[in-house]
């Protein structure tokens, strides 16, 4: 599994088959999760001071196919357009990857791809849990790590860092009787030294990243209403 197939996992209801949170924060902490995956691979890393390409920027390290399809087609963008900000990326990044990992989730039997209409009109698809084995496994080593306190692996706490930026680790981990602690446990899990540097810069840019969408994207709202 991707962790971004974890991180949808998650962040959809497994009875209802509904997303727990909106756009376009969702898609953005989805393409936020496939770059981080891809530092852990050693294929990108986000730039330091005195490097070639700009403090801060995404550089890649290793263009070749990891022979993952999701992957692979972000990072050939990524080597396409060098020299990026992770969060000028993120949004083309975050384009049809949803879908396609929820379609893939359907393949192997893990989702179910339920076809309904709203008000018998409009067609639309829930995503209800088929398999939920290993969502649970995820589940259980989150609720180590922000419960228990085990030390996370670097899956885990790229997943921990994500679900701070949304906002949702309480939709998460719905037992806690501190919520406020909870949410406090999580940031302070995302800003901790569980990573290799080049790992920790990648979450701490895709933070900021889906923070911001989820910002503006709420603004939005209001402003609208």
């Amino acid at each position: 599994m991707l962790i971004a197939e974890d991180l949808l996992l998650l962040l959809y209801d497994d009875e209802s088959g509904k997303p727990i949170t909106g756009s376009p924060g969702l898609d953005y902490a989805l393409a936020g999760a496939v770059l981080i995956e891809l530092t852990m691979l050693g294929k990108l890393d986000v730039a330091g001071e005195g490097e070639e390409v700009k403090r801060g920027r995404l550089k890649v390290l290793d263009a070749t196919p990891t022979g993952d399809a999701i992957l692979d087609e972000r990072l050939a963008y990524v080597a396409d357009k060098p020299g990026k900000r992770p969060k000028d990326q993120i949004g083309r990044l975050s384009k049809k990857l949803r879908d396609q990992v929820l379609a893939r989730l359907a393949e192997r039997g893990v989702l179910e791809a339920d076809q309904d209409k709203v008000l018998g009109l409009f067609p639309v698809t829930r995503w209800p849990a088929k398999d939920a084995r290993h969502e649970a496994e995820v589940r259980t080593a989150l609720e180590n790590v922000l419960k228990v306190g085990t030390t996370p692996d670097e899956r885990t706490g790229a997943l921990v860092a994500m679900l701070s930026a949304l906002n949702v680790v309480p939709k998460i981990v719905t037992d806690a009787i501190d919520k406020r602690a909870l949410k406090q446990r999580a940031k302070e899990i995302a800003e901790s030294d569980w990573a290799a540097d080049a790992v920790k810069k990648a979450v701490a840019e895709m933070q900021a990243a889906v923070t911001t969408a989820v910002v503006v994207s709420a603004g939005a709202v209001a402003a609208g209403s």
